[in-house]
């Protein structure tokens, strides 16, 4: 992690006071929150909407902070301890991120996609560290806070850093992927996520594709092969090495064949003769496997290794996290978000699981996707087969759309739409016995892990 003092940060960051008496002060990383304040941090208080870190700032001292930046705007600084003060404090942690990312001699790969971004990053980072010192986004740190914090958590010695960049709007991928300079870049997938903001999959895409504008010359560029937007915008295209992943021949890297059992996914691919195995479900997630593993591949990961790395791979919590369930059932929680794409791959997956008496769905809403998000929640419904699905439960009144589509073709007492928490888990806990598979899945604003919390053995 960056490690400075007072008088480094002043050629970093534009410091408005004097305080050449603090120059031989040291700081070790940063934090901008006082609750997770370690010794020897640079506070950065920020000011939001709720609350403002400023009033802080003498509790982070208290707690073993060795200075803090305040903005200048902020009136009644604390006086004879080391306060840094800048125009913005925001700003200032762009600025320093910038100049510490500048200093370090280590390879960047950056990670976006409407989906499976954060999963395509853990396994991703799983490959290279076979060959390299390798630090990776914490969680879903991927904003204009959480990347540049990430970038000044990066030890010294790191060799790879592999990066997760998300976004809402126009712009916000533009300037994590100009701060981050990365050597790679995968786009996972063009979905439905912030339909509301960015208006259409053409806009969404046009976002998605701002990562190039960090990307080096020489980079290394992987995307679906199957997008046809994206495969449009790279006609004629020579600046960067591209390769694409996909389910078709069309792609560079493709399955040839792939099997899930209970607990894993087994495929192979056209460019290797072996069969990999990773604890992780889906089809959509041999997909993101072999993003990774392209990129892996390229920065001289074998591809007699990766079973290795496959074997050890954790994912980022509530995504496709199995987990044993009262009574002997099983729980499978991605509730971390949903678009469309993403919920329909889960029911297919559900669908096709072997080894289960009965397999439940409890679904949320998905937010955040504009004027058709009633359509798409009642084509949810009616795309689940009620031939490998037993009982469909839903939560919210967006998803109650997703019931009445299911209704269809379900028998009324299969089908249940629920505005109660608790209902629906008393519900579930009266189906839940050996045999039982449930699938959870939701936008992250419906807070699904909570029922998967009460269900979890």
């Amino acid at each position: 992690m960056i490690e400075k003092t007072v008088l480094e940060l002043k050629g970093m960051i534009d410091i408005v006071n004097d305080v050449a008496r603090f120059d031989n002060v040291s700081i070790k990383g940063v934090s901008i929150n006082s609750r997770t304040v370690e010794p020897g941090n640079l506070f950065i208080p920020l000011k939001g909407e709720r609350t403002d870190g400023h009033k802080f700032v003498e509790l982070a001292l208290e707690q073993g902070a060795t200075a803090s930046l305040w903005q200048a705007d902020i009136p009644n600084p604390p006086e004879n301890v080391p306060i840094l003060i800048v125009e913005d404090t925001v700003k200032a942690l762009h600025e320093l991120s910038r100049a510490y990312r500048n200093e370090l001699n280590l390879k960047v790969a950056a990670v976006t996609g409407s989906n499976g971004k954060t999963t395509t990053k853990d396994m991703l980072a799983e490959l290279l560290s076979l060959k390299y010192k390798v630090q990776k986004t914490i969680g879903n740190f991927n904003n204009h806070l959480g990347l540049p914090l990430t970038i000044l958590s990066l030890r010294k010695d790191t060799e790879v850093a592999v990066l997760e960049m998300g976004m809402s709007e126009f712009g916000e991928i533009d300037f994590l992927t100009r701060l981050a300079k990365p050597d790679a870049a995968i786009i996972t997938n063009i979905g439905e996520a912030h339909l509301q903001e960015l208006g259409s999959r053409e806009g969404i895409a046009r976002a998605k594709l701002e990562i190039l504008n960090g990307l080096q010359p020489g980079g290394l560029f992987v995307y679906p092969g199957e997008e046809p937007l994206i495969h449009e915008a790279m006609q004629n295209e020579n600046r960067w090495k591209i390769k694409t992943f996909g389910k078709s021949k069309r792609s560079d890297v493709y399955p040839t064949e792939i099997t899930m059992t209970e607990t894993e996914s087994v495929f192979q691919i056209n460019v290797f003769d072996g069969t990999f195995r990773m604890p992780v479900l889906g089809e959509y997630n041999v997909m993101n496997a072999m993003a990774a593993m392209i990129v892996a591949h390229i920065w001289g990961v074998p591809f007699e290794q990766m079973n290795e790395a496959f074997r050890s791979l954790k994912l980022t919590q509530m995504r496709m996290e199995m987990a044993d369930g009262l009574n002997g059932s099983k729980i499978i929680n991605d509730a971390y978000n949903a678009s469309p794409t993403s919920m329909i791959a889960v029911i297919r997956l559900a669908e096709n699981l072997p080894g289960y008496k009965k397999k439940i769905l409890v679904l949320g809403d998905m937010l955040e996707l504009g004027p058709k998000e009633k359509e798409y929640h009642l084509n949810i419904g009616n795309a689940i087969n009620h031939k490998s699905i037993h009982r469909v439960y839903t939560y919210g009144p967006l998803a109650k759309l997703i019931a009445d589509g299911a209704k269809k073709h379900f028998d009324k007492e299969q089908v249940i739409a629920f505005d109660n928490k608790e209902d629906l888990i008393a519900k579930l806990k009266e189906d839940l016995e050996e045999g039982t598979l449930v699938v959870v899945k939701g936008s992250r604003g419906m807070k699904l892990e909570e029922v998967v919390e009460t269900i979890t053995k």
